[in-house]
């Protein structure tokens, strides 16, 4: 397949390794297919059905390197679900009678395309394979090879997603400062909010990041710089079962002895009894065009933080979301090499004309490799039984039951 011209767009929410993507993938065609021209859809699949483009300059492919130094993306994201014509209709992306995937593809095709990165979650590329069979059905030759971006690491088969290594550590610097509030006042509760709608590997990660940066720092007890009061007593993740009664008779104990207790705590641990609540009292729960719970409605951490304020005797109640300052950060050296990786392999496999989703495939000896687009999914849970998580929870004495939803 010859390869004239390629067309790059990031969508979904931000994650630590947009930026840095976009930037691997032009340093990598400029080092060895430089005459390969290069555009981006603005704002991932919304710009692809505006017709709107940014093309990849000489001084763009020359600056590339620049892109890894910042989070974010610079070509833009949004959510937008190409089989939801009823959205996109109402969003004024289409007409009405029309249907987006058609629409996309017609864009595709005036603008000469001949591969398509799309950079994103499980959501974006299970939209990207949408689009790759309707060209397929309609003898359009286009090869659509996919990067896997989540903080939450839950993308289906693929072992660790762009930028979730560097979002936990970002969580975890987050938490230093938060924690640092525990002696603001008498009988303090902190509730830290992770993101993680489905999956708790990112709570469970930045919980074991912060950790390793307590074990690095001196204490002075004597003056009340104790590491029991800046450490973690609870962990709470969608795939454990959460007794309320019992770790607040657990938590109530640490508040009497040290006068502050500190819980990470993912944004869907929880969520399904909470939005039964709602529903249960007659509120609707907002959903967005692919059908999530719209979190921040609910709000999570405050709903906890009120079933724990008064059976732990809290004076003071803070609850913080660190997901929007973890998410827009630059990409750490370890997704930074992660990235370099599978930006390599896409330009690879998209000269070649192998279609698929960039990952190390779990379910086959995690191989780095393009995985086929029906084989991609969301929600992958996180594997509670991992040794690391259940040393954790052991060292800070919180009992592990898997969820009888998990």
């Amino acid at each position: 397949m010859s390869v004239r011209r390629v067309a790059l767009l990031t969508a979904g929410g931000f994650a630590p390794c947009l930026s840095s993507a976009v930037g691997g993938l032009i340093e990598r065609y400029t080092e060895i297919a430089p005459e390969i021209e290069i555009i981006a859809y603005e704002h991932g699949y919304y710009g692809l059905l505006k017709g709107q483009k940014i093309v990849v300059t000489d001084e763009v492919r020359k600056k590339a390197g620049l892109l890894h130094r910042f989070g974010g993306s610079p070509i833009g994201n949004s959510r937008v679900k190409l089989t939801n014509r009823a959205d996109c209709v109402k969003r004024g992306l289409v007409r009405e009678g029309e249907d987006p995937l058609q629409v996309a593809a017609e864009q595709l095709k005036a603008d000469g395309v001949d591969v398509l990165h799309t950079i994103g979650g499980d959501d974006t590329n299970t939209t990207a394979a949408d689009l790759a069979a309707y060209l397929a059905e309609n003898d359009y030759d286009l090869t659509v090879v996919g990067l896997p971006k989540t903080i939450d690491n839950d993308v289906v088969p693929i072992r660790q997603s762009l930028g979730a290594w560097t979002a936990a550590e970002e969580a975890a610097g987050f938490a230093a400062h938060v924690i640092g509030e525990h002696r603001s006042g008498p009988r303090m509760l902190i509730v830290h909010e992770v993101m993680g709608r489905h999956c708790g590997w990112l709570t469970a990660a930045a919980a074991v990041e912060y950790r390793k940066w307590l074990d690095t720092q001196e204490w002075l007890p004597e003056i009340g710089l104790s590491r029991e009061r800046w450490d973690i007593h609870a962990v709470f993740v969608p795939e454990a079962q959460i007794d309320i009664d019992a770790e607040a008779a657990r938590l109530r104990t640490i508040m009497d002895e040290q006068g502050n207790v500190n819980i990470f705590l993912s944004e869907g641990a929880g969520m399904h009894e909470i939005v039964e609540q709602l529903e249960a009292s007659g509120q609707e729960v907002t959903r967005d065009a692919f059908g999530h719970v719209a979190l921040d409605t609910i709000n999570p951490g405050q709903w906890f933080a009120k079933q724990f304020a008064e059976k732990l005797g809290a004076e003071k109640v803070m609850v913080q979301k660190s997901g929007y300052y973890s998410r827009a950060a630059a990409a750490n050296a370890e997704d930074l090499r992660l990235i370099k990786s599978m930006t390599d392999l896409a330009v690879e496999c998209a000269l070649k004309g192998e279609p698929g989703v960039i990952g190390h495939d779990e379910e086959d000896g995690d191989r780095l490799k393009a995985i086929a687009f029906p084989r991609i999914a969301g929600g992958k849970p996180f594997d509670i039984t991992q040794p690391w998580f259940g040393a954790m929870l052991s060292e800070i004495g919180q009992p592990l039951v898997p969820a009888s939803h998990s």
